[in-house]
């Protein structure tokens, strides 16, 4: 994620309005949020706690009693009852030295039933490490226990001046079949993806073992027979952040933020298949150091027309009979594009979360959708995203603007109505499948 998108943000200004946003924004069906959690903000008066991205947990016996578990970066971990209020805070872990990069979560998913618990997963990208929390359904306060393995070794690195260079570990799916539980992880800055296996450790931690990686494209041909490279700044390649694994068909999506949405086996032994591209796909451009942006030039017309850069986070809405729909973040104009779950994806839609009760969401990088029934709030099922620009504004001591983020609460129905989908509430179940 970047909070500008390097090209996305000048592109629009060099090709025709049509071709850079295919709806009016009035066109697009907006939904609004139920609640939202408490504002976090990423400075030093707030713990530089920026949102990333969201997990619902599914309580065993109290649907209303679930949670959702979500990620702040350099703030560390927080959790939420089902009406935005916060229930515990998991700071980051400090760095280990002076001069090394400190604790930095990025992405959290979700394990049921590792051996008798349930799991939070969560990328550590300053650490280049996961980090693993038990969830305890009967407690009364705090329900996250650290039980990561202390001799958990870095995903992608072998030295800690190598993890400082901060090429960690990124974006997270977790996934689960008879050969056991895994972690789908990205690197930062690279195309990287790793599966990764949890194991048992001693005194009930959970550690874990990297077992392949697979490497995405950096640079694509284009039909007109040139080669493209996406902008980013020196050293970069088109990173993946946003993650999901269809649990059913044992299939990974990821989002590459500046390319498009891939599928592929779960187990990266497959190729993988680019399913939808960013708009800015293909668009040519040059780093310019003075502006620390990128200059684009013309729009040769190959990119989509549903995700507007960055790509950024994927969830699936379960339904029975292998149906269902794949949701995406499209970060670059506020939207989220829906696709089937099944056959090739098809899209179906867009929407936003608006301005209503409480404000809406934009830049959202995490997003999670749940079908269970979660309460009398979200009887008919539960969409949670990050809002990367959450108001009313605050401001510091010196009357500047702080950096101000949180998570949105929406009913599905209302995504449903808007969209002509559907709700299922009892054709799939975390638990179960």
């Amino acid at each position: 994620m970047r909070t500008l998108p390097l090209l996305a943000c000048l592109v629009a200004a060099l090709v025709p309005a049509a071709a850079a946003v295919p709806a009016a924004a009035g066109d697009i069906p907006t939904v609004t949020a139920r609640y939202e959690t408490p504002a976090l903000f990423d400075d030093g008066d707030g713990g530089n706690a920026n949102g990333d991205d969201p997990a619902i947990w599914v309580h065993p016996g109290k649907p209303g009693k679930s949670l959702v578990v979500a990620t702040a970066k350099e703030g560390g971990l927080y959790v939420y009852d089902l009406k935005g209020a916060q229930l515990q805070h998991i700071p980051a872990p400090p760095a280990p030295g002076e001069d090394d990069a400190p604790g930095r979560f990025n992405n959290v998913d979700l394990v049921y039933d590792f051996g008798g618990r349930d799991l939070a997963v969560v990328t550590d990208r300053g650490r280049d490490r996961l980090r693993v929390y038990a969830i305890d359904p009967k407690a009364t306060g705090a329900p996250l226990t650290d039980v990561t393995d202390p001799d958990a070794p870095f995903l992608f690195n072998t030295t800690q001046a190598e993890v400082n260079e901060a090429k960690t570990v990124y974006g997270l799916a977790t996934w689960q079949d008879r050969t056991g539980v895994y972690a789908l992880v990205s690197r930062r800055h690279q195309t990287a993806l790793g599966l990764v296996r949890l194991t048992p450790a001693a005194d009930g931690k959970v550690g874990y073992r990297l077992v392949r990686t697979l490497t995405l494209p950096s640079s694509f041909k284009l039909p007109n027979g040139a080669t493209w490279t996406p902008c980013l700044e020196p050293g970069e390649l088109p990173q993946v952040e946003g993650m999901v694994v269809d649990g059913g068909r044992d299939v990974l999506y990821a989002a590459q933020e500046d390319v498009g949405i891939w599928r592929m086996p779960a187990d990266l032994t497959g190729k993988p298949v680019l399913l939808d591209k960013v708009r800015e796909y293909g668009v040519p451009g040059t780093y310019n150091p003075d502006t620390e942006e990128c200059d684009p030039g013309v729009d040769p017309g190959f990119g989509g027309t549903h995700l507007a850069a960055d790509a950024e986070g994927l969830t699936i809405y379960y339904r029975r009979g292998g149906t269902g729909y794949l949701l995406a973040s499209s970060q670059g104009d506020d939207t989220f594009a829906v696709y089937r779950r099944e056959g090739d994806n098809a899209y179906l839609g867009q929407f936003r979360v608006g301005d209503g009760r409480v404000d809406g969401a934009q830049t959202s990088d995490g997003a999670m959708a749940m079908n269970v029934p979660l309460g009398e709030d979200f009887g008919h099922g539960l969409f949670v995203t990050h809002d990367g620009v959450n108001t009313p504004e605050a401001r510091d001591g010196d009357g500047e603007v702080r950096e101000n983020t949180n998570f949105k609460f929406v009913q599905w129905e209302d995504i449903a109505r808007k969209l002509n989908l559907r709700v299922d509430t009892t054709g799939w179940n975390p638990r179960k499948n």
